[in-house]
């Protein structure tokens, strides 16, 4: 009894506590929309085949393809941060890039913005800016990093992008805090 009290000491006194890890929260209800839009358009083209009588079991089948593709369009990306890290899981295998050791972070314009990392040892990552923005745990953990990067030097293009970011994150905290308060 003695003997196993003392392993579990010293497996204690090693154990190396975890970094806190920062995911987005907002990930789930965004599959859930995603989920629905898939399901209402299926309904939708169902129900207009349907009333018109020309539902067939081939025509089934191509608006219940033509629902998984608006799905597989719309899944969200999962973004996960924590020291040192970010990464980003979609349908496809996880991408992960080293903050500490960021080499440039460049916005990408279009339909849907992006904001692409990349660091020193050749891994990109793409993310939608909004999940930083509702989501100042994975926003703190990234900037933190940036300036580790920035201080080593190897941060050379992405100060602006970062900047904007920042700025958009404390304009919609700041017009959070004034509705919530009653002063908007």
């Amino acid at each position: 009894m003695e003997r196993r009290n003392d392993a579990r000491d010293v497996a204690d006194v090693h154990a190396i506590p975890l970094a806190e890890v920062a995911h987005d929260r907002l990930w789930a209800r965004d599959v859930l929309g995603s989920i629905r839009c898939s399901a209402a358009l299926l309904a939708l083209l169902l129900l207009i085949d349907r009333a018109a009588g020309t539902l067939t079991d081939l025509r089934a089948l191509l608006w219940v393809t033509l629902a998984v593709l608006l799905f597989l369009v719309l899944y969200p990306s999962r973004v996960s941060a924590g020291e040192g890290w970010l990464s980003s899981r979609g349908l496809l295998p996880a991408r992960r890039v080293r903050t500490d050791h960021l080499v440039s972070v460049r916005s990408l314009d279009g339909v849907g913005q992006r904001l692409v990392l990349r660091d020193t040892f050749g891994a990109r990552v793409e993310i939608d800016p909004r999940v930083l923005v509702a989501n100042p745990p994975l926003w703190h953990r990234l900037d933190e990093d940036a300036r580790v990067s920035a201080l080593r030097g190897s941060l050379t293009c992405g100060a602006t992008e970062l900047r904007r970011v920042s700025e958009r994150i404390d304009r919609e905290t700041a017009q959070t805090v004034f509705k919530v308060s009653g002063l908007d």
